[in-house]
């Protein structure tokens, strides 16, 4: 069961995880994430937003096994609750992801909600509850770029999670991403902030590593989370066994980061609703 002190009384906090770079660790941090918070007892749900599917791939949700998908609620044709499927994660559950989901600005271009489709879902009442009201957190994976299934994204959450790599471009397009979460605040959803810039594949033996998360926390400050994601074999190796890391090696480097950041995560949380 979870504890009353963390559950967010309006139901479940929704975070998108975007970054328009590919291979910064976008579905390595809505995998471990979700799996680190599941392994509290917290209900999670994972979002597969990308039409690549890694997160489903690595979930254990493979391609051929998607009859339906978040595409098939996104256009309307089925439920979001009769597509979402329990992981073999306790209290971890997964809405899979299809390639459909790559044709979606095309289909939906003369649909003036269609940047609410996503919000609308997981506020829709069905059987007297909200998919939002039944979990403790909803992780949106979000496809390498700022196109309608992002800003679908950042329009549903409450909080944006910027995974960035510890390499020398890490903050070139950053200024482009955070633009976007302006206009989305301005014109779609005025209560959406970033809730924290993560650093992934850091590297202790290479200063260039050291020099690049010094600079991005001279230049964010407390927006920065002070877990490092390492670069880590078994965090690459992970997905191709279709499992998590925490799953796959708990006490590998990759997995115990992945539970500090839960556990930073949760107090961050916990403060602001202090506040």
């Amino acid at each position: 069961m979870t504890s009353d002190h963390t559950r967010p009384t309006e139901g479940a906090r929704v975070l998108a995880i975007v970054n328009q770079k590919g291979g910064v660790g976008k579905t390595t941090t809505a995998i471990n994430l979700s799996t680190a918070l599941a392994a509290q007892g917290l209900s999670c749900l994972v979002i597969d937003l990308d039409p690549q599917g890694n997160a489903s791939t690595g979930l254990n949700c493979h391609a051929d096994e998607r009859e339906t998908s978040i595409y098939d609620a996104l256009v309307g044709d089925t439920a979001l609750t009769e597509i979402i499927r329990k992981t073999d994660v306790e209290h971890l559950s997964l809405a899979p992801s299809s390639i459909d989901l790559s044709g979606v600005d095309v289909e939906f271009v003369n649909d003036p909600s269609r940047a609410h489709r996503l919000k609308t879902m997981l506020e829709e009442i069905t059987d007297e509850t909200s998919v939002r009201a039944t979990y403790d957190f909803i992780m949106i994976d979000c496809p390498p770029s700022l196109n309608l299934l992002t800003v679908n994204a950042m329009t549903a959450a409450e909080a944006v999670l910027v995974p960035l790599q510890c390499e020398f471009f890490a903050l070139e397009g950053l200024s482009q991403l955070l633009n976007t979460v302006r206009r989305v605040q301005q014109n779609l959803n005025p209560s959406l902030r970033v809730d924290g810039i993560v650093l992934t594949m850091y590297d202790q033996r290479n200063r260039l590593s050291s020099q690049v998360a010094d600079d991005v926390r001279d230049n964010l400050g407390d927006v920065v989370y002070s877990t490092l994601i390492p670069r880590n074999v078994r965090l690459s190796e992970a997905p191709s066994h279709a499992m998590p890391a925490l799953v796959y090696d708990p006490k590998c480097a990759g997995s115990r980061a992945y539970v500090d950041l839960a556990a930073e995560l949760l107090e961050r949380t916990n403060t602001r609703k202090a506040a």
